[in-house]
């Protein structure tokens, strides 16, 4: 199929989903992944320097997203067929400990939502252990965090998708190794998606004038501010709906992917995506790939902040 065939397909389908919060829960069923592998890339982008090994880390305490074991299956076929990535996944807080961490190459923190209280996933996990006070509870998550800061500083990958921005979300040294901390987002809406450089390798995947994408718009705070990331996605303000009252923004642009250098390692965020139909989209299954090798080294790109 055409690429102009099937864009004008996705943005049928998507307008038909744009008054609805959410779209529709799709099952998890070996026929859609096996539609899922259909469309996934026949082999990686560029030249593979021995197979990695990736954990998707999706344990939440907050919001749940249905797309979350989507998106475990989404990146176990990508790592299968490409032959490049050898995919598990847990849920287990434990996997956040210095001696696992460092079996992976990369870490994909998926959905990893906390809740609202606290905005510390660590916090909540460890606060269900009647047996720690919450000075114990507050150390432990401290350590764990810096756990996660030295892997990616020390050479690791950090893959972060969608909610898992809020996974330590009123921490400054977390939202300084992701780029930015989650703020709000208005209704699930199309979204006219641009590439902030066309000609950046890991955007190769898509339309040079964009694409359309339903989901949640994400608005930022914290150090997003500093604007320390090479941008990869972007939409206008101005076409936002339903933004926060008295946070409207009729101008400028906000940010729906990046990337960013910490240390020996490499951190990137994707908004997108919080449905499981978006990985419908081939392009999108390639960015993921792309990005996925850029993590564990096996491409050098641009990584120049904004900032700078």
């Amino acid at each position: 199929m055409k690429k102009s065939i099937f864009y004008a397909i996705v943005f049928i389908c998507y307008l038909g989903s744009a008054g609805a919060q959410s779209m529709s829960e799709v099952e998890l069923t070996p026929e859609w992944k096996a539609k899922i592998e259909s469309l996934a890339p026949e082999k990686p982008t560029f030249p593979v320097k021995g197979k990695k090994k990736v954990l998707v880390f999706s344990l939440h305490t907050g919001f749940w997203h249905w797309v979350n074991p989507h998106t475990e299956a989404m990146f176990k076929i990508l790592g299968d067929k490409s032959g490049a990535f050898e995919v598990s996944s847990s849920t287990d807080l434990g996997m956040m400990e210095k001696d696992k961490l460092k079996e992976f190459d990369m870490i994909v923190f998926n959905n990893t939502n906390s809740k609202p209280t606290y905005r510390n996933l660590f916090v909540d996990k460890l606060s269900e252990n009647g047996d720690m006070d919450s000075v114990a509870i507050w150390k432990k998550a401290a350590e764990l965090e810096k756990n996660v800061i030295n892997y990616v500083k020390k050479g690791g990958g950090l893959f972060v998708i969608h909610g898992g921005n809020t996974t330590l979300n009123n921490s400054m040294d977390f939202s300084r190794l992701l780029g930015g901390s989650f703020d709000y987002h208005p209704k699930q809406q199309p979204i006219n998606v641009h590439l902030s450089d066309p000609d950046h390798p890991l955007v190769q995947a898509f339309p040079k004038d964009g694409f359309v994408h339903t989901d949640e718009p994400y608005f930022y705070k914290n150090a997003y501010a500093e604007l320390d990331f090479k941008p990869l996605l972007y939409f206008n303000n101005s076409e936002i709906e339903g933004q926060k009252k008295g946070q409207e923004l009729d101008e400028g642009v906000t940010y729906v992917a990046w990337i960013r250098k910490e240390g020996k390692g490499r951190v990137l965020y994707s908004a997108p995506s919080h449905n499981a139909q978006s990985f419908e989209n081939p392009d999108l299954l390639q960015f993921f790939l792309d990005g996925m090798q850029y993590l564990v080294g096996d491409v050098k790109v641009d990584e120049t902040p904004l900032s700078k």
